[in-house]
């Protein structure tokens, strides 16, 4: 169980969509919280809603996510939750150009990596550090017609296996948060693919953000927003190969409606 109130958290990404509704819910729960986006306007409005603390910055890159964390426990004095939120949906297939494959690995996978490297050696020290990933239930499964976005929350999602399993033992509580459609801008501009698959089953940003409370509090490493999402990933487990015909099947869909 992690204690939220009195803690120091930091959100990425938290400026709209699903990181605005992770730092109001921790806030709402006694939180001190920093939030960080790369919109600086969007950043400081939640910042002033909440009675948190701004601190806009590009988490993609090395730098940007060092000075984040030095603000931050300049605000703060301890960094004690770090919800690694921001990520980005662009490209579709193999075409997809280089550039943005690469933006891709550098928010929705390396973001995690540098920030938890910044971290580890404090929290590992002290015994003690939450560390909330958001992924996609695309980490788990796949999104048709997003494969950079698919194949970044994989690497999201298991990069946030490896540190619960590697530093579980030393006090790290590590929590991966894979919601389906959620009534985002990213979700907007999913397009077809996205209609298909996402949206009939679409939640608010806010029951994203109380799933992630009550994932803190039972001490859940699977953050399911959408709960058949469970479901699914067995069925993928057990019988890959039905899955995936499932899945094609889908992708046939989309296509017909014209994508």
């Amino acid at each position: 169980m992690t204690i939220v109130e009195g803690s120091g958290v930091v959100v990425t990404g938290g400026g709209a969509g699903i990181g605005r509704a992770l730092a109001r819910r921790l806030a709402a729960g006694g939180a001190r919280v920093v939030v960080n986006d790369l919109d600086a306007g969007a950043a400081t409005a939640v910042a002033e809603e909440i009675g948190g603390f701004a601190v806009p910055g590009d988490v993609a890159t090395e730098q940007g996510v060092r000075e984040l964390i030095a603000a931050a426990r300049g605000h703060l004095g301890e960094i004690d939750i770090f919800c690694s939120n921001a990520g980005i949906a662009n490209g579709t297939g193999p075409d997809t150009p280089e550039e943005s494959w690469q933006r891709s690995w550098e928010l929705n996978v390396m973001a995690h990596v540098r920030a938890s490297r910044e971290l580890l050696p404090g929290w590992l020290s002290r015994g003690r550090g939450c560390f909330v990933v958001t992924a996609s239930a695309a980490g788990l499964l796949t999104m048709l017609g997003a494969a950079p976005y698919s194949v970044t929350k994989h690497g999201a999602e298991a990069y946030a296996e490896w540190l619960a399993a590697t530093y579980g033992h030393r006090g790290l509580a590590v929590h991966c948060i894979c919601p389906q459609g959620v009534r985002t801008s990213m979700l907007a501009a999913s397009g077809r693919a996205g209609d298909v698959v996402l949206r009939e089953a679409a939640i608010e940003p806010e029951d994203v953000g109380e799933a992630l409370w009550e994932g803190l509090a039972d001490g859940r490493f699977l953050i399911l927003p959408h709960p058949e999402v469970r479901d699914y990933f067995g069925r993928r487990a057990t019988d890959t190969d039905r899955w995936l015909r499932g899945m094609n099947r889908m992708q046939q869909r989309i296509e017909e409606a014209g994508l």
